[in-house]
C-alpha cells in the first residue's frame, strides 16, 4: 500500500504544497539534501521512495542498524561512476540517528559535492542526533503524525485496493475506530493491524465477503478496546480521574488511568501538560523536584516520541502521586491575583524602581535600595511590596514534605525583612 504518487500521500501537507521544497524535490526539481524528521508510519520511507522515482535518478537504501563506514563508501564509489555518466543517486538512510559520527562524516563530501541526493529519515530531533556539518548541509523537514483521519483513510483504501485486501473483506465502524485508535498516527502499525485482523475474520467466516468486527480486531492485535472518546465525556473523566488518583496521592490507580490514556492513543504531550500543571498545583514546594521529574517527562515525549516516552509518563506519574501534598503555591498567587484584580496594585516603592537612566536619581527612583548580598547573612530589613499590601502573607507553607523546614525559613526571612516596615 506505499504511495507511489504525491495524489496517494495521506498527511503532511504542510511540505506538500505547490513550490515547497519537498514537492519539488518529488517532483524532481529540487536539489537540496533533507532529513525527515518524525514519528515512526508517518512516511518518510514512502517520500523518500518518490523522490528517488523523480526522472533520472538511482535510489540506493542503507539502514543505521547494519551498514557500516565501508558499507557508505561502496554507494558513494558507485554514485560517482554514475555522476560521471550524468546519473544522479539519491541515498536513503534508515535511522541516520544511529549513524556514528564517523558514519555520518563519511557522508559530508559526498552531501556537498551533489554526488548523493541525501534522504536521512530519523524518529529523533536531528538537533541533537545528527552532527552538525551534515545537519547544515540538509533541509530539516519535521513529519507529524498522521490524525485519526489520515489513518481512517489509508485504512479504508486498503481495504478496496488492488494492492491492499482488494475487497476480500468488509470492516465494520466500530473495528474501524479500533484500529485507528491502536494506530496512534501510524499508519504501518494500523496496516498491520488490519492485515492481522482480516486474516482472523476469513479463518471465523460465516458470511461472504467476510466481516472484520470489533471482535476480530482484538483477537488479532490482542489488545481489548478502550472505552474512550478523545473529544468526549471519557476524556474528561479519565483525566480527572487521573489528576485526581495523583492528587489523593493513589499511585496504582494513577497508573491504571495513565495505561487507559496511552492504550487509547491519547496526544502524550496532553498527558505530560497535565502533570508538568500538577507538580505545581498540587504538590508545588513539598517536593520541588516533582517539577523538575514532569518537565523531564514533558521533554522525553518531545525528543523521543512513543512508545518509549511511555516509560517517562510513568516515571513522573508515580513522583508526582508518592509525593508529599501541597496546595500552598497555588493558593499564593490566587490571593495575590485576587488583591491585584480587586485593585491592590499601589506604586512601587521608590527605592525599588529602575535607576539605569539619566534623571533616575533626581526622581528619587533607585535611592536608599540596600543590597542584600551586602549583607552576612544575604538578607536584611526592607520594604518590598506597595505600602497598601506591607505585611500581608500569600504564601502560607504546609508542613508536608519540604514546606515543613520552609515554613520555618519562611517565617525567619519575613520576621527580617519587615522590621523596617513595624
Amino acid at each position: 500500500m506505499r504511495p507511489t504518487t504525491l495524489d496517494e500521500v495521506v498527511g503532511q501537507q504542510h511540505l506538500l504544497t505547490p513550490g515547497a521544497p519537498l514537492r519539488r524535490l518529488v517532483e524532481g526539481s529540487g536539489a537540496a539534501s533533507v532529513l525527515l524528521y518524525g514519528p515512526p508510519g508517518t512516511g518518510k520511507t514512502t517520500l523518500a521512495s518518490l523522490i528517488s522515482g523523480a526522472t533520472g535518478r538511482r535510489f540506493e537504501a542503507l539502514s543505521a542498524l547494519s551498514a557500516g563506514v565501508k558499507d557508505v563508501r561502496a554507494v558513494i564509489d558507485l554514485a560517482r561512476r554514475r555522476a560521471a555518466h550524468g546519473e544522479q543517486t539519491v541515498l536513503f538512510i534508515d535511522e541516520v540517528h544511529r549513524f556514528s559520527k564517523t558514519q555520518q562524516d563519511a557522508l559530508l563530501a559526498a552531501v556537498e559535492n551533489r554526488i548523493v541526493l541525501l534522504v536521512a529519515a530519523t524518529t529523533e530531533n536531528p538537533s541533537f542526533s545528527v552532527v552538525s556539518p551534515l545537519l547544515s548541509r540538509s533541509l530539516v523537514l519535521q513529519l507529524r503524525p498522521l490524525t485519526d483521519d489520515d489513518v481512517r483513510a489509508v485504512l479504508t483504501r486498503a481495504v478496496t485496493d488492488p494492492r491492499g485486501l482488494n475487497g476480500s473483506v468488509t470492516v465494520d465502524d466500530d473495528a474501524l475506530d479500533h484500529l485507528v485508535r491502536l494506530a496512534g498516527g501510524d499508519a504501518r502499525r494500523a496496516l498491520t493491524a488490519l492485515e492481522a485482523a482480516a486474516d482472523t475474520a476469513v479463518g471465523l467466516a460465516t458470511q461472504d465477503p467476510p466481516v472484520v468486527d470489533l471482535t476480530a480486531v482484538e483477537t488479532s492485535v490482542d489488545r481489548a478496546a478502550v472505552r474512550y472518546d478523545r473529544d468526549g465525556d471519557q476524556h474528561y473523566d479519565v483525566v480527572s480521574a487521573f489528576i485526581k488518583s495523583i492528587r489523593g496521592s493513589d499511585v496504582d490507580a494513577a497508573l491504571h488511568y495513565l495505561a487507559r490514556m496511552i492504550t487509547a492513543g491519547e496526544d502524550p504531550r496532553f498527558i505530560a501538560r497535565r502533570l508538568v500543571v500538577h507538580a505545581s498545583e498540587d504538590v508545588g514546594m513539598a517536593d520541588p523536584t516533582a517539577l523538575l521529574s514532569a518537565t523531564a517527562a514533558a521533554q522525553a515525549v518531545a525528543l523521543i516520541g512513543m512508545p518509549e516516552a511511555r516509560l517517562a509518563l510513568a516515571q513522573a506519574t508515580v513522583h508526582l502521586a508518592t509525593a508529599p501534598k501541597s496546595g500552598a503555591v497555588t493558593a499564593a498567587l490566587g490571593a495575590a491575583m485576587a488583591d491585584v484584580a480587586a485593585g491592590k496594585a499601589g506604586p512601587v516603592p521608590p527605592h525599588l524602581r529602575d535607576g539605569h537612566y539619566a534623571g533616575a536619581a533626581a526622581l528619587g527612583n533607585a535611592q536608599g535600595y540596600a543590597f542584600p548580598h551586602d549583607d552576612p547573612d544575604g538578607v536584611l530589613a526592607q520594604q518590598y511590596p506597595p505600602d497598601e499590601l506591607v505585611g500581608v502573607d500569600y504564601y502560607r507553607p504546609t508542613t508536608h514534605g519540604a514546606e515543613r523546614d520552609l515554613a520555618t525559613r519562611v517565617g525567619k526571612l519575613r520576621r527580617i525583612v519587615r522590621r523596617s516596615s513595624r
